[in-house]
């Protein structure tokens, strides 16, 4: 195994917190907001998470979703960089059948660059929207190949990163750059580090892949909470040690909301789960405000959506939010929760990782 791989997926628990805390950023955009707002947004939680002991920040991809404003990660990722000096910065994660593998090596060299030991590159399989705009993304209508084809085009992102086509291949004297070419070049140098890669999922499918090739797993608890334990165990049965893990690591993804008092915490997930509800019945809008969410009538099928939506976001006063992510780790086993927070407001998203750092006596700024 490879140590300096291992160590930078490893992460450390800060404070009386039992694994390491990360964050999950979708640059959510609230009614009345701007996505430059959102993106100021991302930079406030990524230095506060950053001085608080937050092990990494990582970016999600969505598509034509007006409320979510994380199309592009590697482009968010290289501003976070510039306003941060040690956090990780990751994807979770990049949908790999959304772009040529070469292209998602090049961007993640680059960052790599820019950053460099500070950079994950996770990987998902499905399209982070819906089937029209995946097949604009992909130019084809063939999405199931796209996604089957997954183990494929992970083989060939790695072998762009590692520039270790064999030789005969169509690919061999194509070199993603930056990349470890330059360090075999004429008076070259280059990084001995390359961002480790991480798959994502929220099935069993990405789990089984994950342990087989001996790479740690990020499951997105916070919208698949039925599959969590199930694919966790999954993958730890099918690990096999390699150069970059010698045991399996897994982080869960989990919406978790902390405010000042119990009441506005319930505002505040009801109009999150009210644009979830909007999202999936085909009419994605901007995060709606607590007070219109108040004022929605939902009807009986939606309001049984909400309740349902809700109960696997961990919401409340900071000590209930510890209790339940306590509880949570307990039961799944997580390596590493990774936060997401989500609420109309920027205020609330940043004062929420500020209120969990401080329930879990996680370091202050000096």
């Amino acid at each position: 195994m490879a140590a300096d791989a291992a160590e930078e997926i490893r992460g450390t628990a800060h404070g009386t917190a039992p694994v390491p805390l990360s964050v999950l950023d979708l640059v959510t955009v609230g009614a009345g907001r701007t996505a430059t707002d959102a993106l100021r947004t991302s930079v406030d939680i990524a230095r506060l998470a950053e001085s608080r002991g937050f092990h990494r920040y990582w970016v999600a991809e969505h598509h034509s979703m007006p409320g979510v404003a994380s199309s592009s990660p590697a482009v968010i990722l290289a501003h976070l960089a510039a306003h941060t000096g040690r956090i990780r910065l990751g994807s979770g994660g990049v949908m790999l059948p959304n772009h040529a593998p070469l292209v998602i090596a090049e961007q993640f060299g680059t960052l790599e660059a820019m950053a460099p030991g500070r950079v994950d590159l996770g990987l998902g399989r499905a399209p982070g929207t819906d089937g029209a705009t995946a097949a604009a993304l992909r130019r084809s209508d063939r999405l199931n190949e796209g996604a089957d084809d997954f183990p494929q085009q992970l083989a060939e992102l790695t072998r762009f990163l590692d520039d270790d086509f064999p030789d005969g291949h169509p690919y061999r004297r194509i070199h993603a750059v930056p990349g470890p070419v330059q360090a075999t070049s004429p008076g070259g140098v280059q990084s001995p580090h390359r961002p480790p890669v991480w798959l994502l999922g929220s099935s069993g499918f990405s789990a089984r892949l994950a342990g087989m090739l001996g790479l740690p797993f990020a499951f997105a608890h916070h919208f698949s909470a039925q599959n969590t334990v199930p694919a966790l165990d999954l993958y730890r049965e099918t690990f096999r040690p390699s150069e970059v893990l010698d045991a399996p690591y897994a982080l869960i993804g989990v919406s978790a909301l902390a405010t000042d008092d119990e009441k506005e915490a319930r505002r505040q997930v009801l109009a999150a789960a009210l644009n979830m509800v909007r999202l999936r019945t085909g009419r994605p809008g901007l995060v709606p405000t607590p007070e219109e969410a108040e004022a929605y009538d939902f009807s009986p099928m939606e309001r049984e959506f909400v309740d349902s939506w809700n109960a696997n976001v961990i919401h409340g006063t900071p000590d209930e939010v510890r209790a339940g992510l306590d509880d949570l780790q307990k039961r799944t086993g997580a390596d590493e929760l990774m936060l997401t927070a989500n609420a109309h407001g920027g205020d609330v998203r940043l004062r929420s990782y500020e209120l969990v750092a401080d329930a879990y006596g996680l370091p202050t700024p000096a």
